[in-house]
């Protein structure tokens, strides 16, 4: 397994897996996936996370003001058994903690809920609809 920063062509690989995952998967739709963050330049990272030597999962990480926002965290649907997802959300912290940020968060869809509290997170907010997928905003200090 390796993690990379992901720019370029890589860049273009994490885009097809959250293409895939996203829009394609869960009818997310395409202008929605997509946003500035995503736009060269832009205030936002963005891994990719390889598995057996194979573009696997994506994530992208931004700032709002004191805290790390996870965002954008996908795993190819054939490869979730595998633990990736863990990989993304630890990795995407250590930069945020490289950054000197404490606290993290993110818009979790509530079916990946038991997912996140495993890796430290808690609720902090009640159920929202983004996208027409239910979403509950989750809390971590780094």
């Amino acid at each position: 397994m390796k993690v990379v920063e992901a720019k370029g062509a890589e860049l273009e690989e994490a885009f097809q897996i959250r293409r895939e995952v996203f829009v394609e998967e869960q009818g997310v739709p395409l202008q929605d996936e997509f946003d500035g963050y995503d736009e060269p330049g832009a205030a936002a990272r963005h891994i990719l996370v390889y598995y057996e030597g194979q573009p696997a999962a994506a994530g992208r990480l931004r700032w709002l003001g004191d805290t790390a926002k996870l965002e954008r965290i996908c795993v190819r649907a054939n490869l979730r058994k595998f633990g990736l997802g863990s990989v993304v959300v630890k990795s995407l912290e250590k930069i945020a903690q490289g950054e000197g940020f404490h606290k993290a968060k993110v818009h979790a869809q509530t079916q990946a809920q038991n997912f996140y509290e495993k890796l430290g997170y808690r609720q902090v907010s009640e159920e929202f609809m983004e996208d027409g997928i239910p979403h509950i905003i989750m809390e971590r200090t780094l």
